[in-house]
């Protein structure tokens, strides 16, 4: 039953399709038959007639020189008339950017007359013999046009209002040096000034006062100037010279009679230490040195005329300023002065270590460098005794002397070496030196032999420390006991 079902459904559709074909045919010959004949829908034949009669066209165009000719022409003539309207719009739009330029030119002219309407042809002839080579000047080989006139104006006018702020703070600052030297001059000679400011509008008074000066009192003092710069100013700077030199000859003895006392003690073996003191080629040093001789020579021999005494007070103003100070560098001066004249500054000092037999040099030390530990000790103790000998002026005989040099020591001998620390003992005791030593147990054995008495410092709470003061000899009484004691708890 089931298949018979299925063999009625089958067929059913394969119905309906036909159905479905004979319908769509039947719609095509309904739209045929809307054409009366067939040549309605012979494209192809139409097709056949186009390319027929293309072909004839192009037999006839091929074959005509007339119509290639006149086919040119048209080309040539349409070439001609793109070109002459692409020319014709080019200036149509030059024209209208020269008719705006010259609208705008006209303004500017205009505006330019307006400005103008007030100066006179006979003041602006006055003013370009000033304004031309200005003008060259600022511009240089700039093209000046009228659209660039406003900005060569605006250079132009800066660079004028550069130069007179340029000016005007060069007047001020004249202003101030010529008001700060009235005031100088008014409190020296305040009789004088006593009605006139200290100012730059009172400035034909003090011009009045030099003219009176030149013409009425000054021939008188000039003969007196010069006496009195002989006589005082350059007599002073010698006498300060000279005192300046008494102290570099003193630096010296005192360094001769320091090696006097270094001679004595044994550097190395057969080795003794010489301090030596050399110039110092400091720039400044040598420079103030040779202004001093300047201010100084021919004094006795030279000219009378007054350009050697102005030249000679010129000499002497230039070191007394910078002595006083001078404005705006007074800080400087004062570092200057303290470095010149301090004679100290003068030398550079080194160390010549000597063979005892014939004093010819072993080794020469400007530093430490180079050097081990128990060398830089022994030099620096060495030079360390040299400068308290000068401080002191020690003689050689110091070590017999009453005189009393106390030098406190603070762990100067804690982390060097026995030899070192014997060394430096034995230097400073050559020299008469009174010693006050603080220093750990450790070099107790070392200092022994060189100290009077002892002081044990002890803290046991970390609170309060006591003293405890005793006599070498009580020292190493009280060490004897202590050791002995030891022995006897060891050997019990």
């Amino acid at each position: 039953m089931q298949s018979s079902i299925q063999a009625l459904a089958d067929e059913v559709a394969g119905v309906l399709a036909r159905i479905k074909v004979l319908t769509d045919q039947s719609g095509q010959f309904e739209k045929l038959s809307a054409y009366e004949s067939f040549s309605d829908i012979d494209w192809a034949s139409v097709a056949l007639d186009i390319d027929a009669l293309e072909e004839e066209r192009r037999i006839l165009t091929e074959g005509s020189d007339v119509l290639k000719a006149l086919r040119a022409r048209q080309q040539d003539a349409a070439a001609e008339s793109r070109d002459l309207r692409s020319k014709l719009e080019a200036a149509t739009n030059e024209e209208a950017k020269l008719s705006e330029r010259r609208d705008e030119l006209q303004r500017r002219r205009a505006a330019a007359e307006e400005d103008t309407s007030n100066v006179s042809d006979e003041q602006l002839a006055q003013a370009r013999p000033t304004l031309d080579p200005l003008r060259a000047e600022i511009l240089g080989q700039q093209k000046l046009t009228i659209e660039s006139c406003n900005s060569r104006e605006s250079d132009v006018r800066k660079a004028l209002q550069d130069r007179i702020d340029t000016r005007q703070a060069s007047l001020r600052a004249l202003g101030e040096r010529l008001v700060r030297t009235m005031r100088d001059y008014g409190n020296r000679y305040q009789e004088e000034t006593r009605d006139v400011d200290a100012s730059v509008d009172a400035a034909d008074e003090y011009r009045r006062m030099l003219t009176s000066l030149c013409e009425e009192g000054l021939p008188r003092f000039e003969a007196r100037f010069k006496a009195l710069l002989n006589e005082n100013a350059i007599r002073e700077v010698a006498g300060f010279q000279s005192k300046l030199r008494e102290e570099e000859r003193t630096i010296r003895d005192r360094i001769e009679t320091n090696n006097a006392s270094l001679r004595d003690i044994d550097y190395h073996d057969g080795t003794y230490i010489s301090v030596e003191p050399t110039s110092n080629p400091d720039a400044e040093i040598r420079e103030f040195q040779q202004d001093l001789r300047k201010c100084t020579e021919n004094t006795l021999t030279g000219s009378e005329d007054n350009a050697y005494a102005e030249a000679k007070f010129l000499e002497v103003k230039r070191v007394i300023e910078r002595f006083r100070g001078r404005d705006t560098l007074t800080e400087l001066d004062q570092r200057w002065t303290r470095k010149v004249t301090d004679v100290r500054n003068w030398f550079e000092f080194s160390a010549s270590e000597r063979w005892r037999s014939d004093h010819s040099e072993r080794e020469h030390y400007s530093d430490s460098g180079g050097k081990s530990g128990g060398q830089k000790e022994k030099l620096a103790y060495t030079i360390l005794a040299a400068s308290l000998a000068y401080q002191f002026g020690l003689d050689k005989g110091a070590e017999r002397s009453r005189a009393f040099h106390f030098v406190m020591i603070d762990e100067a001998f804690g982390r060097g070496s026995d030899e070192a620390a014997e060394f430096g003992l034995t230097l400073f005791q050559k020299m008469g030196l009174q010693l006050l030593i603080a220093t750990p147990l450790q070099k107790i054995h070392v200092i022994e032999p060189h100290v009077a008495a002892v002081g044990f410092v002890h803290n046991e709470d970390g609170k309060h420390s006591l003293l405890r003061n005793m006599t070498i000899e009580e020292y190493r009484e009280e060490k004897r006991g202590r050791v002995a004691s030891a022995k006897h708890a060891s050997s019990g």
